[in-house]
């Protein structure tokens, strides 16, 4: 980047030598490149935490409020799947349990790509929607929860013991909507760690091996992150997010009526362009988020 910005000068000052206003929008253009290298370079710069490089699992569950709650939940998880998209991250949605009349109960996602936990972590906590509910015949508005937990994903340099005993590995049908083939048999897996109670499920592949496969290794992860919490004897950021789904204890409200906001309670960080980050576009609010919680 120092030799980039080295010769940009150079070629600067060759364009005033030469009065020559003709390279001005290739001058621009080159300007332009080199503040987003530097911009990005800086952010991943932010990203220092010891997992922070890794895969992430990223899971959504809705508040009370029934139905309301239900379908903010399935906006989130597709907000964060247009997130990914976006930022070339690959996204597979490893279980699912549908709302009884729209929407998600919730979700768990595997977000594959370098740094996506580094990323992704800045959204832990309760997010907050106000809107007039398309559900409510009298047009009311209404105020939902869903909250949202991202753990590291354990990589294959990370010696997990599992104790097989240990294990309660149940099989059923998965829960998608229709009628596809991968309903028909019991392809989904759950599997228990008994002496911890932690549970992880997996539902997407139409194999069970594939499945179970999945499973553990959600399971390990999981398993991973209560060590890193024993072992440091405080809790990390993923604990101190889990707050309860109501008021007072969101991160961030996304405000559809009377008025169109999205602000950030941590950092103040905020738009009006609701639309863009219902599709995806919430860069601005990690950004903000990692300048004022990374560390030094």
């Amino acid at each position: 980047m120092e030799n980039k910005c080295e010769n940009l000068i150079e070629f600067i000052q060759l364009a005033q030598l030469e009065e020559d206003d003709s390279l001005s929008q290739e001058i621009n253009a080159d300007i332009k490149e080199l503040l987003k290298e530097v911009e990005d370079a800086e952010f991943k710069n932010m990203l220092n935490g010891k997992d922070d490089a890794k895969n992430c699992i990223l899971t959504i569950h809705s508040g009370a409020g029934g139905t309301e709650a239900q379908d903010w939940a399935d906006m989130l998880m597709r907000m964060y799947f247009r997130w990914g998209e976006q930022n070339n991250f690959k996204m597979t949605l490893l279980d699912i349990l549908d709302g009884e009349a729209a929407g998600i109960k919730s979700a768990t996602i595997q977000v594959e790509g370098k740094f996506a936990y580094g990323y992704l972590k800045a959204e832990n906590g309760v997010h907050r929607l106000v809107r007039i509910s398309p559900f409510d015949s009298n047009k009311r508005r209404h105020t939902s929860f869903a909250s949202v937990f991202v753990i590291p994903e354990v990589d294959d340099t990370i010696e997990i013991e599992i104790n097989p005993a240990d294990l309660r590995i149940d099989t059923y049908r998965s829960g998608g909507k229709g009628g596809q083939s991968v309903n028909k048999v019991e392809t989904a897996v759950r599997i228990t760690h008994l002496p911890t109670k932690t549970v992880a499920t997996c539902q997407n592949e139409r194999s069970q091996l594939q499945n179970r496969t999945n499973a553990m290794k959600l399971l390990k992860s999981k398993l991973y992150q209560l060590e890193l919490e024993k072992q440091e004897a405080e809790l990390d950021e993923v604990e101190k997010g889990k707050m309860k789904i109501e008021w007072g204890s969101q991160i961030r409200s996304y405000v559809f009526h009377p008025y169109n906001m999205v602000k950030d309670h941590r950092t103040n960080e905020e738009t009006s362009d609701i639309q863009k980050v219902m599709d995806g576009d919430i860069n601005k609010f990690i950004k903000s988020y990692l300048l004022k919680f990374s560390q030094n």
